[in-house]
């Protein structure tokens, strides 16, 4: 496993690269969530890099930059035992020397949520991530689930720019109690992380009820005579309604995941 520590010597490796390139951009403290994006690089291309920095620009004044979990060591052992080819870890001075002065924004989508509540957030992580693509141009880029929105806007500044990368998102990874991995949840007391767990419960279990009940206006749709109830035989042909439903939405997620180049 080759490590490099300088923009300059990754694009010159990378110039002598051949073959398929995954690549799967962290800022370290890794965990599980973070090795499956790491296997499937590894698995889809003849070459897997893994970055690993930790990206002021994201971070706002209240944020935590400096207390920002860091074991570059056991990152490394973890990233050789899945036999990674070359971990990239530029030092802050060379990706953002004192003359830096340019920025890459996605608007709109970047105005909520996460967004909202942390102005510049975004405009940060899509200025590392540009740079990071365009240093080591690789053929994908894997990123988690779990980050909805980040991922959503990198997929947007992608295709707004023409980049010719596919990112490929990858299902969130989950600890035994439903909680989603992250290399933050050290700074959870027991309170905070059962609430963050239960939250996730509750919404699995209103989805499922959601799922379960019919609405008002399928009643209506399939209640023939009238009287606010659905027989047997309805209820039946509301089940297959149902099940024509899905297999549109998985059809239509299937044809905006090929259009995004999402798949593999």
């Amino acid at each position: 496993m080759q490590v490099i520590n300088s923009v300059k010597e990754m694009k010159q490796v990378r110039k002598k690269l051949t073959g398929t390139v995954g690549f799967v951009p962290t800022m370290g403290f890794l965990h599980e969530g973070h090795l499956t994006l790491v296997r499937r690089a590894k698995r889809k291309n003849d070459v897997a890099v893994v970055s690993i920095f930790v990206n002021p620009t994201q971070f706002g004044p209240c944020d935590d930059l400096q207390q920002y979990p860091r074991d570059t060591e056991h990152d490394l052992v973890l990233l050789e035992k899945e036999g990674v080819d070359i971990v990239f870890m530029p030092t802050p001075n060379d990706m953002y020397p004192d003359s830096y002065n340019t920025w890459v924004e996605t608007f709109g989508i970047t105005k909520r949520l996460e967004g909202k509540k942390r102005p510049g957030h975004f405009r940060g992580v899509t200025t590392i991530v540009n740079k990071l693509l365009n240093i080591v141009v690789p053929h994908k880029a894997y990123f988690g689930q779990k980050d909805a929105q980040q991922l959503r806007v990198i997929q947007k500044m992608v295709a707004d720019l023409n980049m010719h990368v596919r990112i490929v998102p990858v299902p969130t990874v989950r600890e035994k109690d439903g909680l989603a991995m992250s290399s933050r949840n050290i700074y959870l007391n027991d309170e905070e992380r059962k609430a963050a767990r239960d939250g996730f419960r509750s919404r699995m279990r209103s989805r499922r009820r959601s799922r379960r009940q019919p609405s008002e206006e399928d009643v209506k749709m399939f209640d023939k005579d009238g009287d606010g109830k659905l027989s047997d035989t309805e209820r039946e042909a509301l089940r297959e309604e149902y099940r024509k439903r899905r297999e549109q939405r998985r059809e239509e997620i299937r044809k905006r995941m090929d259009t995004n180049g999402d798949g593999e």
